[in-house]
């Protein structure tokens, strides 16, 4: 099994002729998460808006539960944050019947408590928007011009949505330990749930660069099921029209990929040739995801990059920011900008 997420995942805009350095400081990588909601003013659950330094989100879980006296599943948050990054997240609490404890008192140099807020449930994974993102790149190098023009490429047609390195652990050590539970290796069920992950996202990383290297990631081909931005709808595109073709090229719409699992597919023509291919290849892991009852679902093969805007700070760093939604990857768009 391929150690890297990067191994022989093509680049949609050619290999990058800028370098520069990523996360030499955690305030060089500032992620603000958004909630899909927002917390209603009352209920049993304490909504806790954190800015963290240098903490992985499960580290700020169970320090949390353990400060309220309370087990850990009943601190809830909504997605994974980077340890190595200032990051804002929610976190709930829930607290029946109790009073709250003194919250300054979990404040240190590393955390702090932005916001405190109630609801009448608990905070689910998911249950977010997206992110707004600001990076700083230091020792970049390249031509001004040529950076300038990968960035506006990025900013009208987005970039290939592939899961990012973190999915897949260190030199993808959980594709590898993927493959020892569905060999009857016994795991806790935090673990299983990270490892079936990154098996359904490394299929779909496959998937997505076949489309990459064919120049249609970003295109809609007949027999494609097609994705609305933002969202998990889609429908099968049985005949390409202007008006198709418009929405994909104004980034309404998007074609998609399989995550693998149970069920049938509607696709039908060049992409279900893609994704039978990429499925045999990989059966061990496509027939392991299957055994362990997950369904099948689709995720888009192209992410708007939002806002994307930047500036060069001096003549060694630029500053880039812009907003993803969730479940998509801030590396994903660097890797298209600078190698780094």
């Amino acid at each position: 099994m391929q150690s890297n997420w990067l191994d022989n995942i093509p680049y949609a805009y050619g290999i990058p002729s800028c370098k520069g350095e990523i996360r030499q400081r955690p305030e060089d990588f500032i992620v603000q998460e958004q909630l899909s909601f927002t917390p209603s003013g009352a209920g049993e659950h304490i909504f806790l808006l954190i800015e963290k330094r240098g903490e992985n989100t499960d580290y700020i879980a169970g320090q949390l539960a353990r400060f309220a006296g309370v087990v850990r599943r009943d601190v809830g948050f909504a997605g994974l944050k980077d340890r190595h990054a200032v990051t804002t997240q929610w976190f709930s609490v829930w607290l029946p019947g109790r009073d709250a404890p003194d919250w300054a008192e979990f404040v240190t140099d590393s955390i702090k408590i932005l916001k405190i807020d109630t609801h009448l449930r608990k905070l689910k994974r998911g249950a977010l928007s997206g992110n707004n993102f600001t990076i700083r790149v230091r020792e970049w190098s390249g031509d001004l011009d040529k950076m300038t023009q990968r960035l506006e490429q990025i900013k009208k047609q987005g970039v290939p949505n592939y899961f990012g390195e973190q999915r897949f652990g260190r030199q993808g050590q959980n594709i590898d330990r993927a493959l020892a539970l569905f060999q009857g290796a016994k795991v806790k069920r935090q673990q299983r749930s990270i490892y079936l992950s990154a098996a359904r996202s490394f299929l779909f990383n496959q998937i997505l660069s076949k489309r990459v290297e064919r120049h249609d990631w970003n295109q809609a081909i007949t027999g494609d099921l097609l994705m609305l931005d933002q969202s998990g709808s889609y429908f099968k595109l049985d005949d390409l029209d202007e008006n198709i073709i418009q929405r994909i090229n104004a980034g309404k719409i998007h074609p998609s990929g399989v995550m693998w699992g149970l069920g049938t597919s509607e696709l039908t023509g060049p992409s279900q040739d893609i994704e039978d291919a990429v499925i045999e290849q990989y059966s061990e892991l496509a027939s392991g995801l299957e055994a362990m009852g997950l369904k099948q679902d689709r995720r888009a093969l192209r992410v708007n990059v939002d806002s994307l805007a930047w500036k060069f700070l001096d003549d060694k760093s630029i500053e880039l920011n812009f907003f993803l939604p969730a479940g998509s990857y801030a590396t994903a768009v660097l890797r298209e900008c600078f190698t780094y």
